[in-house]
C-alpha cells in the first residue's frame, strides 16, 4: 500500500517510471540494518521527493541531502537493496538502497511520540472505537528510485509488507495519501470520488484537523464518472483501494510536500487469503 503512506513517488506528481530490466536475484528487500543504512534511505527519500518531485526543504534537510524528522528514529525502515550496485555517498562502500518505506506499530508510537498522522489527522476515534484485536500500523516515506519503479520491485516490498502485517498481528494499516498540488479545487474529481465512492464507516472515520480541515465533496457524485475519476488518482492510492481500503473525512494541504492528503486506513481481515498469497509468493502482478 502503498498507505503516510503516505509521502510517496506515486503519490506526488505520477511520475512515469523509467523501465528498465531488473535482475531480482541482486536485490534483498529487509528492514534497515544501523544507521548508514537509514542515512541511505533518507538520501533515497531526499532525491524523489525533493530534487524529482519538487517538495520545498527544510534548512538542515537541503544542506545534508538527506529527508529525515523525530520520527525516524523510532520506525522500522523497510529496504529494498540492490547488491550489484555500489553507494559510495555515505563515505564508503555500501549495496545501494534503491526502495523503502516506513513503518510504524502503534506499540511503538504509543511509547513515544505518537503517530506522524496524528500531525494532520485526529485519531481519537480509533480509539474510542477499539475492537479486541485492533492493533494499528502506520505506513509513510514510501518511494523507489525511479529506474526501479516496476512489478518486480513493487511486488517485492508488499511481499515483504505483508510478511511484516502476519508477523506483527496488525489489524489496520493506515497513512496519509498524497495527491500532487495544492490546489483542492484542481483535484476536485479524485477528491470528491474518494469521498462518494470509498468513505469510511462512521466508526472508522478519521477526520482531519479542525484547523487543517479541507471539504472532499466538492462535487456532487452524480457529476462524477468513476472509471475516469478512478484513473486521476496516484497508482499507490489505486493500489490501497483494491486492498479494500477506505478513506477518512476531510483533506489536508500539505505546503512542504506540495501535495493534499487523504487519510488513508486498509483493514488487514479483507486481505483475504488469496490476497495474502499473493503478495508472499513469487507469482502474482503488482498493484
Amino acid at each position: 500500500m502503498a498507505l503516510d503512506t503516505v509521502k510517496t513517488a506515486d503519490g506526488q506528481g505520477e511520475a512515469q517510471p523509467t523501465r528498465r530490466s531488473v535482475d531480482t536475484k541482486n536485490l534483498d528487500v529487509r528492514l534497515a540494518r544501523g544507521e548508514a543504512e537509514l542515512l541511505a534511505a533518507q538520501r533515497l527519500r531526499y532525491r524523489v521527493f525533493y530534487d524529482e518531485m519538487g517538495a520545498t526543504p527544510s534548512a538542515a534537510a537541503a544542506a545534508e541531502k538527506r529527508d529525515f524528522d523525530d520520527f525516524d528514529p523510532i520506525c522500522d525502515h523497510l529496504l529494498v537493496v540492490d547488491h550489484s550496485v555500489v553507494d559510495r555517498s555515505g563515505g564508503g562502500e555500501a549495496p545501494a538502497v534503491v526502495g523503502t518505506y516506513r513503518l510504524l506499530r502503534e506499540s511503538v508510537a504509543k511509547a513515544n511520540r505518537g503517530f506522524y498522522s496524528a500531525s494532520e489527522f485526529d485519531l481519537s476515534l480509533l480509539d474510542r472505537n477499539r475492537r479486541p484485536d485492533d492493533n494499528f500500523l502506520e505506513l509513510g516515506r514510501s518511494c523507489v528510485a525511479p529506474e526501479y519503479r516496476t512489478n518486480a520491485v513493487i511486488q517485492s516490498l508488499w511481499r515483504a509488507i505483508a510478511g511484516y502485517i502476519v508477523e506483527h498481528n496488525i489489524s489496520l494499516m493506515f497513512g496519509c495519501g498524497s495527491l500532487h498540488g495544492v490546489d483542492p479545487e484542481a483535484l476536485a474529481v479524485p477528491l470528491s470520488y474518494l469521498y462518494h465512492h470509498h468513505l469510511a464507516p462512521p466508526e472508522r472515520r478519521v477526520r482531519a484537523l479542525d484547523s487543517r480541515y479541507v471539504a472532499m465533496d466538492r462535487l456532487p457524485k452524480e457529476a462524477i464518472n468513476p472509471r475516469e475519476a478512478l484513473r486521476t488518482l496516484p497508482p499507490l492510492i489505486k493500489g490501497y483501494l483494491r486492498l479494500g481500503g477506505f478513506v477518512g473525512d476531510g483533506a489536508v494541504i500539505d505546503a512542504e510536500f506540495k501535495t493534499v492528503d487523504c487519510f488513508i486506513m486498509v483493514p488487514c481481515d479483507t486481505l483475504t487469503e488469496r490476497y495474502i498469497a499473493r503478495y508472499q509468493s513469487r507469482g502474482g502482478d503488482a498493484e
